[in-house]
């Protein structure tokens, strides 16, 4: 096993929001394998959420994060080493371009890890047969686990800080049980039928559960309706005023107090995944082994399995049997 580098680079293109919420899973097991290296991440072309709107998450994560680092611009680096000339012990390279990765390799380092050209140009490559897995977290986690020469384990803690815990806890007190639904998707045609979450909250409640709505802004067009239907349901994520514009602090805190939840392919369910809430993950048109959440208790439901890609071919009692299943243990 090689030794712990005291000093990490990670070079990724850029990071919008739901980017970085996607790579907490490799952030966490980054940490999880070397509790006192120094991290940079290094954001080579554009802006980079980790230095903004995810920034107080990752404190103690993430060091320091370098934006638009000019690697889209070779012709300065062909002069001088990158980034100023600074060496990092290892040098993970997310990306798969070629010309990238060269460029990324004048930077000064001890190890580099790299999956591009089919990891030619890596300092450690996967065994022969290796299959590249479809999911862009796993891709990242795989290069982890070669860097390391162990298994990934995404458990470091997230930091947020007392003040919105204290607010979870005060929407969520500790006594029952809470099953999360989350009916947004940035697109309808990803969402499960809203009418069939309303038919699953009334069913956890009448098991002696609260359900809990977790909506965004996106979903306010939904509230009244939501609140009509399931008087018993709580909606943490809503202001006094009804407003919908949670932290994603806010929604880990949330996720962290739920027994389970339900969501559609988006946001939501990988922030669910980031807080390690068991997880019924719905799939209709767009492929689960690409964009799977990386949640330690993930159930699978996918449309396909019914004869359509459309979310309405899902039945209730398919996702109802698999929230009964992380209730008890199952997955």
């Amino acid at each position: 096993m090689e030794p712990a580098p005291h000093t990490i680079l990670v070079h990724v293109g850029g990071d919008l929001v739901g980017d970085a919420v996607m790579k907490l899973p490799f952030v966490r097991a980054l940490r999880h394998a070397w509790p006192e290296a120094r991290v940079t991440w290094c954001a080579g072309k554009y802006r980079s959420a980790f230095a903004h709107e995810l920034r107080p998450l990752t404190d103690g994560l993430i060091d320091e994060v370098i934006e638009e680092a000019g690697f889209d611009r070779p012709a300065g680096m062909l002069l001088g080493r990158p980034l100023g000339g600074r060496r990092f012990e290892l040098v993970i390279d997310t990306q798969r371009g070629v010309p990238m990765t060269l460029l990324l390799r004048r930077i000064r380092h001890g190890r580099f890890i790299s999956g591009a050209a089919d990891f030619l140009l890596s300092d450690a490559r996967p065994p022969r047969g290796y299959a590249r897995p479809a999911g862009m977290v796993r891709q990242m986690l795989d290069l982890l686990e070669l860097a390391s020469g162990r298994p990934a384990v995404p458990d470091a803690p997230l930091a947020i800080d007392r003040e919105t815990l204290a607010a979870a806890a005060a929407a969520l007190p500790a006594g029952p049980v809470y099953v999360g639904l989350a009916p947004g998707a940035g697109g309808r045609r990803k969402c499960w039928p809203l009418e069939n979450f309303i038919a699953l909250a009334r069913r956890q409640h009448a098991a002696g559960r609260v359900p809990v709505f977790i909506l965004g802004p996106g979903e306010a067009d939904w509230l009244a309706t939501l609140r009509e239907a399931a008087p018993e349901a709580r909606f943490p994520t809503a202001g006094k005023d009804d407003t919908l514009a949670p932290s994603i602090s806010l929604s880990i805190a949330l996720g962290r107090r739920l027994a389970a939840a339900v969501a559609n392919d988006a946001g939501t369910g990988h922030i669910l995944a980031a807080a390690d809430t068991p997880l019924v993950s719905l799939f209709g048109p767009t492929p689960a082994a690409k964009f799977a959440p990386a949640a330690k208790r993930l159930a699978l439901i996918e449309a396909q399995r019914f004869g359509s890609e459309a979310m309405t071919a899902i039945p209730r009692d398919a996702v109802a049997d698999a929230v009964e299943r992380l209730l008890g243990g199952g997955g």
